[in-house]
């Protein structure tokens, strides 16, 4: 699968950038049967199944395989890579990957919305310097 729905600090192209090592063409995206809520302590989100939400994201593109791998790492194991259907601007639906919240960590999302707007402004500093080494990631692994 080529493309990557992104809905959290990823959506933000210049912290993409830094962690896939290159820059990808995208679109709005709008995934159904999901919510997003901060993780407990930490200014970005997880994803879980729900009927009758909807989560907003952007879509890359044509993702080769060693920028998957960088997003594995940078992921982490709280998260778990899954197939999505996610609608693009022009209402086409396309099928992407994405990363959902694995059962055992459920618990540690709070359950409010993730503001993204919020992160832009106040939390977006707090995570570059909390996340520092998130450009360095060895590819080699």
């Amino acid at each position: 699968m080529n493309n990557l729905f992104a809905y959290g600090t990823l959506m933000c192209k210049d912290i993409f950038y830094s962690v896939a090592g290159m820059k990808l063409s995208y679109s709005a995206g709008l995934l159904e049967g999901y919510c997003r809520y901060p993780v407990i302590g930490h200014v970005y989100p997880g994803i879980l199944r729900r009927c009758g939400f909807t989560v907003q994201g952007i879509v890359y593109f044509d993702v080769p395989d060693r920028v998957r791998l960088r997003l594995d790492r940078f992921e982490g194991e709280m998260y778990e890579g899954c197939s999505v259907l996610v609608k693009c601007e022009d209402n086409k639906k396309i099928t992407a990957y994405t990363y959902i919240i694995r059962p055992q960590f459920v618990h540690c999302l709070e359950q409010k919305d993730w503001n993204f707007q919020n992160f832009l402004v106040v939390e977006k500093k707090i995570f570059r310097q909390s996340c520092a080494g998130y450009t360095d990631i060895d590819e080699t692994e």
